[in-house]
């Protein structure tokens, strides 16, 4: 499937302060949690409507509200809780959960050490969380888990992606809808984006 980059001017406006590295983790923190607010606009876009009909102070009025499939958020820990907490404003009756994963030193792949998640994932439409699509091992081994989980209607959101990570994602999962606000050059020699934001995770948390 192809990428999708959201460059609404709100975003990409946002973005920019998200990069400087004087940006305190506080102001960080919620700059990262108000972009994904506004991802999430163009994520939802093709939620299922059905019609309905309320009563206003007037008259009877047709309206559209959601139909089929509930949603669940599942961020990718640790730092794709800060994306989980921004959708979770728009919909907030969303279930949610978590995969951990850690890189193994010998192998350099993805090992799950945990996850958890609602128990009708297979019913829900899945939109999995994390900030920087890297090298892209994390995210596609987590779109694995989830498909044996059941789920099937999965997008995947993240803030900045590098075009080795979004390969490894398309080459393992070519169904996959890929969803960024910005797609950046690079990545360098430790597997940081480039120009990307640093790290994410301490930047959210302020650790090093």
């Amino acid at each position: 499937m192809p990428v999708t980059v959201v460059d609404h001017p709100l975003i990409q406006h946002k973005l920019s302060v998200l990069r400087d590295r004087d940006t305190n983790v506080r102001d960080f923190r919620a700059l990262a949690t108000e972009i994904t607010m506004l991802m999430a606009f163009e994520a939802l876009r093709d939620l299922p409507l059905e019609d309905a009909v309320v009563q206003t102070p007037v008259a009877p009025a047709h309206v559209k509200r959601l139909a089929g499939k509930k949603l669940a958020l599942v961020g990718i820990l640790r730092a794709g809780l800060v994306m989980v907490d921004g959708i979770l404003g728009l919909v907030p009756n969303a279930r949610v959960g978590h995969i951990g994963l850690y890189r193994d030193p010998a192998t350099l792949k993805p090992v799950e050490y945990y996850t958890k998640l609602p128990s009708d994932i297979a019913e829900r439409h899945v939109f999995l969380l994390d900030p920087m699509l890297a090298t892209g091992g994390s995210a596609a081994k987590a779109v694995t888990v989830l498909q044996e989980h059941g789920a099937s209607s999965i997008k995947l959101l993240c803030i900045i992606g590098a075009p080795e990570g979004i390969e490894v994602v398309q080459t393992a999962h070519p169904d996959l809808d890929i969803i960024l606000a910005a797609r950046d050059e690079r990545l360098d020699e430790h597997g940081y984006i480039v120009p990307g934001l640093g790290d994410a995770g301490d930047r959210i948390y302020g650790t090093r």
